[in-house]
């Protein structure tokens, strides 16, 4: 059975054409587009992002992809074996492109603070440093097994930068747990939706339901800025940070979530862990290299973090890592 023939046999939707959007192929029928997304095993992670997504729908009805019901009234379709789930967006003018800025996520973070129901798997509203070590334990595991029969440049670069990983790693759970007795924080600090690993998706067409979480909105900010960084965008940090506080002003606890959560090397857990469930690791043998290679500059950024961000944060006397 083709994606065409699961839509017409599971939903009654019949596709009049193919559209690429977002490099994802959809199916056009009427006003809407219908994407089909492999739903990978993990049923209740993707209906608690469907409830975000119908929360946030509820006030941006053509800004969000959401899913919809088969004709038997279940949201899980079987196709060849394995499950999906349909989205749906209506045609809108995408030529507009919101600003994205840091004005456009605080009011996003306003809006998501009045979700009122933590969900239970996609949240990690208070789990960082647990999330942290977990994953930590979990590479160096992973890496004492890692037996090649012949040269691997994926395990040659995993066991070199291992250590330095570890080190900096360690500092970012530590930095953390110290953070986590700070009691300077007030309503800005409840949970909000997110999302996963925030860089431009508010300045897209609309949001994908399978990018949301639960968390501190500090996630997003030490994401938007670590995709900064990354890429060399520093003169819009200092903009961003302010555009955002204009709207929702950050508490001592949020900095010191913020400078955490750079510091720990959560660039790295991502190419390490696309790397280990790779058929073909070596491929990002060389990605896992170039951001090692970046880390002096990283470190050296964030070092200026808190004085970059201002008078009124520097003369907070936040602590720092003195070895950055």
């Amino acid at each position: 059975m083709s994606f065409e023939q699961l839509l017409f046999e599971q939903y009654g939707i019949h596709s009049e054409e193919s559209i690429i959007v977002d490099d994802i192929k959809g199916y056009k029928k009427g006003e809407y587009i219908y994407f089909i997304i492999f739903a990978e095993n993990k049923e209740i992670i993707h209906m608690e992002q469907a409830t975000l997504a119908y929360f946030v729908a509820e006030k941006f009805p053509d800004y969000i992809a959401i899913p919809i019901p088969n004709v038997q009234g279940e949201w899980f379709s079987r196709l060849n074996e394995s499950a999906y789930i349909v989205l749906q967006i209506k045609i809108s003018d995408w030529s507009h492109k919101a600003a994205g800025g840091g004005e456009e996520l605080a009011h996003f973070h306003q809006f998501g603070s009045t979700y009122n129901y933590e969900p239970q798997t996609i949240s990690s509203y208070g789990q960082w440093r647990t999330l942290w070590i977990d994953k930590l334990s979990y590479f160096e595991k992973k890496t004492a097994t890692m037996i090649s029969p012949s040269y691997s440049k994926w395990n040659e670069s995993v066991n070199d930068a291992l250590p330095y990983i570890i080190g900096v790693s360690e500092n970012a759970i530590q930095y953390m747990q110290e953070s986590e007795q700070e009691r300077r924080f007030h309503e800005n600090d409840q949970g909000s939706i997110a999302f996963h690993r925030y860089y431009d998706q508010l300045e897209q067409p609309f949001l994908w339901p399978t990018d949301l979480v639960y968390d501190h909105p500090v996630r997003d900010l030490a994401e938007k800025i670590r995709y900064m960084i990354l890429n060399k965008e520093y003169q819009e940090v200092s903009k961003f940070l302010h555009d955002y506080q204009a709207i929702r002003p950050l508490s001592v606890f949020s900095w010191r979530l913020l400078y955490a959560r750079l510091l720990c090397p959560i660039h790295i857990f991502d190419c390490m862990a696309t790397g280990f469930t790779s058929e073909n690791p070596d491929y990002y043998a060389s990605d896992l290299q170039e951001l090692l290679n970046g880390q002096d500059h990283y470190e050296s950024f964030l070092k200026n973090l808190y004085d970059m961000a201002g008078a009124e944060v520097n003369a907070l006397h936040l602590p720092v890592l003195h070895w950055l």
